[in-house]
């Protein structure tokens, strides 16, 4: 879907303050939780799920980060009620791999060749889908189908990993864009077949900061240094207009745009990726995710920031929504 001239998408829609993609949890009809709660450190950095990543797995594809203290967070939060701050020293102790590249259709399509699994959005029948990726003459027939605070998110019936916009539609051209519509227990099975693990949210903003300390982004404070765009972000006024100018409008290859400084791709934009911790106020239901997606935008959803955090319920889906492995060392 990389689009070689400038492009512009107009889409009328109603503007409400609320999402990034928490309205699309799969069973509370689109309400936001934004509670603040006391930050516990027990519980968001535990990494109770460790143990079940083994030695065998492949790292050819990963990037080996030390162990170590980094300062996570930020005293400078955007949203605030997603407890982005206070800015602390976190210690990792053990060195760990994570993957170069978010998990791609084509990984997921040979996990699904080898095992059977079916994901949740399959055994559901149905996954949140941006409207913008349906035709303009169809969107009037979901009216009763959407986020209620966010109503560009339609549920879809029949939208799955390997139907991104429902049952008629495909991943044959971009098998080396990022799954989408993947919960968190798929993630979780994904990382575990291959002897892998979801990385913790310390691990993940460590890894997103690449050594840099207090940076916005995986590169530095600049959005577009050089006049480069470094990541798949929204370019225009969200949701009506996405003039495309990274080149795209949904997902982009994971290997699109220039890695951090330790050579991680997509760390920023592009999809939002799951991690293993527990969200702070619904911590039996919903997990953090990281790193925003491509539906992000400064002046509404600027959560492209490592610092930034957000939330789905863990078996929710979407079509901005994927993740990447990790392993201990």
């Amino acid at each position: 879907m990389k689009i070689q001239c400038f492009l512009l998408v107009i889409w009328e829609i109603s503007s409400i303050f609320c999402d990034c993609g928490c309205s699309t949890n799969r069973h509370d009809q689109g309400q936001c939780k934004i509670e603040s709660n006391e930050i516990n450190p027990s519980k968001k950095y535990s990494l109770q799920q460790n143990s079940e990543s083994g030695q065998n797995f492949d790292h050819s594809n990963m990037v080996l980060i030390e162990a170590g203290t980094f300062e996570m967070g930020t005293n400078k939060p955007v949203f605030a009620a997603d407890l982005e701050g206070p800015a602390r020293n976190v210690t990792l102790d053990e060195s760990f791999y994570l993957d170069m590249y978010e998990v791609s259709n084509q990984d997921f399509y040979n996990f699904v060749l080898a095992t059977g699994y079916k994901s949740e959005a399959e055994t559901f029948g149905d996954s949140f889908v941006f409207e913008m990726a349906l035709p303009e003459s169809e969107r009037n027939q979901y009216k009763d189908v959407r986020a209620v605070q966010a109503s560009w998110w339609i549920k879809l019936k029949g939208a799955s990993w390997k139907h991104p916009e429902g049952a008629l539609s495909t991943i044959e051209d971009r098998m080396n864009h990022p799954v989408i519509h993947v919960s968190w227990n798929d993630a979780v099975e994904f990382c575990k077949h291959i002897g892998k693990r979801l990385p913790t949210e310390a691990e993940w903003e460590r890894a997103c900061r690449g050594g840099l300390k207090q940076k916005l982004y995986p590169w530095g404070n600049k959005l577009n240094p050089k006049g480069l765009h470094w990541a798949n972000i929204w370019q225009g006024e969200f949701p009506k207009i996405n003039t495309g100018e990274d080149g795209f409008i949904f997902t982009a290859p994971v290997s699109e745009f220039l890695p951090n400084k330790f050579g991680l791709f997509n760390m920023a934009g592009n999809v939002w990726e799951w991690v293993q911790d527990d969200w702070h106020s619904d911590p039996l239901n919903s997990k953090v995710k990281k790193g925003g997606s491509f539906l992000c935008h400064e002046s509404y959803c600027w959560r492209y920031r490592c610092a930034a955090r957000s939330f789905n319920t863990k078996d929710s889906s979407a079509s901005n929504l994927g993740f990447r492995c990790a392993a201990t060392a």
